[in-house]
């Protein structure tokens, strides 16, 4: 099978697995605070999707580009997240290309949508697109785009978001880079989710459910329950997590699987098994317990 051939199936394959690849420096630095791949987890918890591993580099042509092959090769959902901005350390698009030996192409439609719902900022009075300038080459990097020429463009390029001149640029058939600004990384995902939950496990993109105990049990209290129960519910595809809060009276106990009417019926007997009670934030039992 030919690569293109290979990333055209790798596109519209089931959705089982995913691997979340967060980029800059920044991050690394202290300097800002990663808040997208949380969001993530939860965005592939909702949808039935088991998110395999979060990786955080900076931005390194080399390490960028390894992450993207590899993470494309073990999971059917891949996402970035940073370095496609104007500035000289964004580098995400032009590694990723050359990863896959693919060309930096300007692509028409993103440029056309940019020159439609972007403005200049304040401090660039004089910017014209129709004149040379610094500041046209920056904004002209951020429509130049990794393409597979012997593949159709609107596989590759997707637009999600109808306020949004930025793209989500897909690669490979299934790695999707998408802007390191939160609020932008969040908002194309939302955009995105119609196009994924079709070739999710559930059409409704419900496949995966949580319960959650409260319980005044030390942790090494329940360790030797836990312990055998975990035992005995993975093979039916449940899984047990038991999680201390410090500082509080409580702890928790958490069921996660996709079978909701099996897991519901545990209910009771984990309830007598940990001492504790079914909540719906760890929180709500606190307030029982005279906790501030």
């Amino acid at each position: 099978m030919s690569s293109s051939a290979a990333a055209e199936e790798r596109g519209k394959r089931m959705i089982h697995t995913a691997g979340c690849i967060i980029i800059g420096d920044e991050v690394l630095g202290g300097k800002t605070v990663d808040t997208n791949s949380a969001h993530f987890a939860k965005y592939c918890f909702l949808l039935g999707m088991q998110l395999k591993r979060i990786e955080v580099i900076g931005d390194d042509e080399a390490e960028i580009g390894e992450a993207a092959k590899r993470m494309s090769e073990r999971y059917d959902f891949v996402v970035t997240s940073g370095g496609i901005g104007p500035t000289h350390d964004d580098i995400t698009y032009q590694s990723i290309a050359k990863a896959f030996n693919l060309p930096l192409k300007l692509h028409d439609d993103t440029l056309r949508r940019m020159k439609a719902l972007s403005k200049p900022h304040p401090s660039q009075k004089n910017f014209s697109w129709d004149v040379p300038s610094p500041a046209l080459d920056a904004k002209l990097r951020m429509v130049k785009l990794p393409i597979d020429e012997s593949r159709d463009e609107k596989s590759q390029v997707l637009f999600v978001d109808e306020s949004l001149w930025v793209p989500i640029s897909v690669v490979n058939g299934n790695i999707h880079i998408l802007p390191g600004i939160p609020r932008l990384f969040t908002q194309l995902l939302d955009g995105l989710k119609p196009l994924l939950v079709p070739r999710l496990e559930n059409p409704e993109g419900k496949g995966v459910y949580r319960i959650l105990f409260s319980t005044p049990m030390a942790e090494s209290e329940v360790a030797g329950y836990l312990t055998k129960l975990a035992g005995e519910l993975e093979p039916k595809g449940v899984k047990v997590g038991s999680y201390p809060r410090w500082g509080r009276k409580r702890n928790s106990v958490t069921l996660v699987g996709k079978d909701k009417e099996y897991m519901e019926s545990l209910v009771p007997q984990i309830e007598k098994g940990v001492d504790g009670i079914r909540v719906e934030k760890e929180e709500d039992a606190d307030e029982s317990e005279g906790e501030e």
